[in-house]
């Protein structure tokens, strides 16, 4: 069962507490940090194209990958209306091959822990390496495994007026994977139709990812809290993490 397929079309309605402009503004903070001025992204994972377009406003030249048909179907025809649109391409992080080197490397909320296999993502670390400008900078976020555990036996509720979801969490502590069964109800003129996807995000530590990063050739890593330029603390339930790529200048 595909997630983001019926989930894409209602995805901003439902994360529209979502503050895109603070996770842009964060990595140009890193970004500031490392002394470099990027020209080229990528936006890995990008779903609806929200930071892909916000990359593309500040004047970069965006690539935009996701595996989600559907997903990359609504980012398109939101990017329409810049004049200075992202590429989008549609692939797996794990299969990720870029026409031509890019500076900035990013991919935001999670994306990498829906990367359920251990070397499937080590794979795509190994990928954006590759796909990395010499000095080039890759920048992402994870749940904490603390995060993903305390959503075992949970209930959530998001809705609008034509939107109702209810999503429940369950954790595996064999397979070390967060599962949650989305049941989604989308109102079409006076019908609303009922579909189910079902998620999955594998519970990442911060020792092992720093640990793929370094044997992708990673260098100059670090692991920030949440949108903060500090070591993360217990209560962070997101943190976010930069590497290098090459020797720093």
């Amino acid at each position: 069962m595909n997630a983001y397929k019926e989930l894409a079309v209602s995805y901003d309605r439902l994360t529209n507490d979502v503050d895109y402009s603070a996770v842009v503004a964060f990595y140009k903070e890193i970004i500031e940090c490392e002394g470099i001025s990027p020209r080229t992204a990528v936006d890995l994972a990008c779903g609806t194209g929200s930071v892909a377009m916000l990359l593309a406003q500040s004047g970069l030249q965006v690539t935009a990958v996701d595996m989600s048909e559907d997903m990359l179907a609504v980012a398109w025809s939101k990017a329409q209306e810049l004049d200075n649109p992202p590429t989008f391409v549609c692939q797996k992080l794990q299969e990720l091959r870029l026409a031509r080197g890019v500076d900035l490397a990013v991919c935001a909320l999670d994306s990498m822990d829906y990367i359920t296999d251990p070397k499937d993502c080590h794979e795509a670390i190994r990928r954006v390496y590759k796909a990395l400008n010499p000095g080039g900078i890759f920048i992402f976020d994870v749940n904490t495994p603390e995060k993903l555990r305390a959503m075992d036996g949970q209930v959530f509720l998001d809705e609008d007026d034509d939107v109702y979801c209810i999503w429940r969490g369950e954790f595996d502590e064999k397979t070390n994977i967060c599962s949650y069964g989305m049941d989604l109800f989308q109102r079409e003129g006076k019908v609303w139709h009922r579909s189910f996807e079902e998620h999955r995000e594998y519970a990442y530590s911060q020792e092992q990812l720093v640990g793929y990063l370094k044997q992708a050739g990673f260098t100059n890593i670090a692991v920030y809290g949440d949108r903060r330029m500090e070591q993360p603390t217990r209560t962070d339930k997101r943190i976010y993490l930069k590497a290098r790529k090459g020797r720093v200048k």
